[in-house]
């Protein structure tokens, strides 16, 4: 019995090793690398200096490296910890996209469809009928409609943080697109600029006009795409500061900072002090699109949420057509 026992005990999985640092201990682990200070890094992780450097000693124990050289005046990676850096952030980023997938896939399971929407997509008529639509063919579904800014709104379909996300083309290779609607663009202006009381103007009457630019972050061939560069006459594109989102570049521009383009219908969304918008007569529409990552079209949450979305291309809904 007491063989067999033991043989039975052999065949049981071994347990955690007791030798790997945790994942608690890899993001402390980053968060110093990237502080060198104890104290910062602490109140960054809402943990106290004390338990920081304990874990710290603790997670070194376990690797049998020292990834820190500390002294009374300041705190400096070792060689072995500059190495092992980039496989902690590694490591920490491929968890935390385990995370959310395990969210997306928990909420796809449970019917709950979550949009991204970005300026104020989420209000516009197409995008109300095709989830008007989507909600009377599938009411067990639950839409969760999350605002994104221009660095995001992309991203987040990568990151699998959002299901679908109606945006403003084009998109990266790996997104798919439905088209919804086409509209003009329009020159959004400061109020006081020569040209703001204009009925319409050229694209050549902007060509020394400075616009706002986004953070590098943002798919450079969508912002390309709005501030209209190249340009037709290949004026160079003249960029001013940077803004992250529809209210601080309304703001800049406001400001007297610099100029952009946007969907016509901005001047019913986004009336600002201090913002004019006019009709620039050769610049190319704009389109509006339901966007969903190409591997998951088969997915049936995304293919409820495409069928109403090319319902309402197809004129199936009796809603306003206009965006």
């Amino acid at each position: 019995m007491i063989a067999g026992g033991a043989a039975a005990d052999d065949a049981l999985p071994a347990g955690p090793d007791p030798r790997a640092p945790s994942l608690h201990q890899l993001r402390l682990f980053v968060a110093l690398a990237e502080e060198l200070h104890f104290s910062r890094a602490a109140d960054r992780l809402f943990i106290t200096q004390s338990a920081l450097s304990q874990q710290i000693k603790d997670l070194e124990r376990r690797l049998g490296l020292r990834l820190f050289t500390r002294t009374s005046r300041a705190v400096s990676l070792t060689a072995p910890g500059q190495v092992l850096l980039a496989d902690a952030r590694e490591a920490v980023a491929a968890v935390d996209r385990l995370r959310r997938s395990a969210e997306t896939q928990a909420h796809r399971a449970s019917g709950r469809l979550v949009v991204g929407s970005i300026g104020a997509e989420a209000a516009m008529p197409h995008t109300r009928a095709v989830l008007r639509l989507l909600h009377d063919r599938h009411p067990q579904i639950h839409v969760e409609v999350r605002s994104l800014n221009f660095a995001d709104h992309v991203d987040a379909l990568f990151r699998q943080e959002v299901d679908v996300v109606f945006l403003r083309p084009p998109v990266p290779e790996g997104i798919d697109v439905q088209h919804l609607v086409t509209e003009p663009r329009v020159a959004c202006l400061p109020a006081d600029d020569p040209l703001a009381d204009r009925e319409w103007i050229t694209l050549a009457q902007l060509a020394h006009h400075s616009v706002i630019d986004v953070p590098p972050e943002v798919p450079r061939n969508w912002w390309d795409f709005w501030v209209v560069d190249p340009r037709p006459d290949n004026t160079p594109v003249r960029y001013g500061p940077v803004a992250s989102d529809m209210e601080g570049l309304l703001h800049l521009v406001a400001q007297g900072k610099g100029m952009c383009f946007l969907p016509a219908a901005a001047r019913d969304f986004f009336p600002r002090p201090g913002v004019r918008y006019v009709d620039v007569v050769d610049l190319s529409p704009s389109t509006a699109a339901l966007a969903w990552l190409r591997t998951h079209r088969l997915q049936p949450i995304i293919d409820a949420v495409l069928g109403a979305a090319r319902s309402f291309s197809r004129g199936e809904d009796s809603g306003p057509r206009r965006a």
